[in-house]
């Protein structure tokens, strides 16, 4: 893969914001009356990484016009050193748009995390292209990767059309393209093949997939992986031949990553990653991590990896990179890890828990 030399941005991102609340400590969301909210979205999960160690990323979005909700936003995204451009659309009254709420409790030993979305208005759905200039993005300023989710390709007919305008202008002026499919059911019942051509066309001019098992057999039609033993690690291989059939459809990409997660408990997972770059197998194989909160582990796996490509460093450290960024995010009630520096995950990787003084 290519890297642009000219360009203002590292890292793009289009999203939909929204805010999170949470109870406190561990406790479900129907028993509690205190509650930890926060600004947040999947791809700004990703973004955050590359942000928070200094490189220049910006977030393509749309805010509620003089919403409170979107102030709170604004100002976390810029406290995570994300610059971010939006239209500002009217509420339209008590019924009109809003920010989305994800409402979820981080579980705790044995009691499992439970989610409840609640986007009605989301006004996130109403991301068009028209809004935003391309070719002062893409030509004349200059981006090095543009990073597009599946949640937002998913949201609505407008948004699905916005991430193929983004992924084919990204494409023309040599932007590589990352895509995490991010399969939602909720999103796509009813849309099947509408939604299909849409990840389809994204993926096959992406240069960078990521996806679980379940993503790439419900958003591209692709063999998932044949049963395999009972623990994590004796289905790697199994893994492997599933990340060769995508290759196969998908050949323009050169990078495909997938994490692999087994939860012991809440707060104990074994956390495992598989990379395939070129011709080159790169395996994290399962490891205990404990965990405060699940959510945001993912994003953070991708948010390294897509980090250290950026940084230019061997593929082998784009894998071990992102599997330490994900990690990293599960020690935090927020859905994004915000690193000190490149040293803390490292140390993270190195299994090295020691006080730093």
């Amino acid at each position: 893969m290519k890297l642009r030399e000219n360009f203002k941005w590292s890292l793009v991102v289009p999203t939909s914001m929204g805010v999170r609340i949470t109870p406190l400590n561990g406790q479900a969301v129907h028993t509690s009356d205190t509650f930890f909210m926060q600004a947040t979205s999947a791809e700004t999960n990703v973004a955050t990484i590359s942000s928070y160690l200094g490189l220049p990323v910006k977030v393509l979005t749309t805010f509620v016009k003089d919403s409170p909700v979107a102030r709170l936003i604004k100002d976390n995204l810029a406290s995570r050193h994300l610059s971010f451009e939006g239209a500002e659309v009217e509420q339209g009254g008590p019924w009109g748009h809003r920010h989305q709420f994800n409402i979820a409790d981080s579980g705790f030993g044995t009691r499992g995390p439970r989610v409840h979305n609640d986007r009605a208005g989301e006004v996130g759905r109403t991301l068009n292209v028209k809004d935003f200039d391309l070719k002062k993005l893409f030509e004349q300023e200059g981006v090095q990767v543009l990073h597009l989710s599946g949640l937002i390709a998913a949201l609505s007919p407008e948004t699905g059309t916005f991430c193929l305008e983004l992924a084919r202008a990204a494409k023309k002026h040599g932007t590589l393209i990352s895509f995490d499919l991010n399969f939602r059911a909720s999103f796509w019942k009813g849309r099947e093949k509408e939604l299909s051509s849409i990840f389809k066309e994204i993926a096959s001019v992406s240069d960078i997939l990521v996806g679980n098992e379940e993503d790439f057999q419900l958003c591209l039609g692709i063999k998932g992986p044949e049963e395999g033993g009972k623990d994590l690690a004796g289905q790697i291989d199994s893994f492997k031949e599933m990340i060769r059939r995508v290759k196969n459809s998908f050949p323009n990409a050169s990078v495909f990553g997938t994490t692999l997660r087994q939860v012991v408990s809440v707060n104990s997972h074994l956390w495992g990653a598989l990379m395939l770059e070129g011709n080159n197998w790169h395996v994290v194989e399962p490891r205990e991590i404990n965990v405060l909160d699940r959510i945001g582990g993912g994003d953070g796996f991708v948010g390294g990896m897509i980090y250290a490509i950026l940084k230019g460093w061997d593929p082998e450290k784009w894998i071990q990179f992102g599997w330490a960024s994900g990690a990293l995010a599960t020690t935090a009630l927020t859905d994004y890890a915000l690193p000190a520096d490149e040293d803390q995950v490292w140390s993270i990787w190195k299994g090295n828990a020691r006080v730093k003084r």
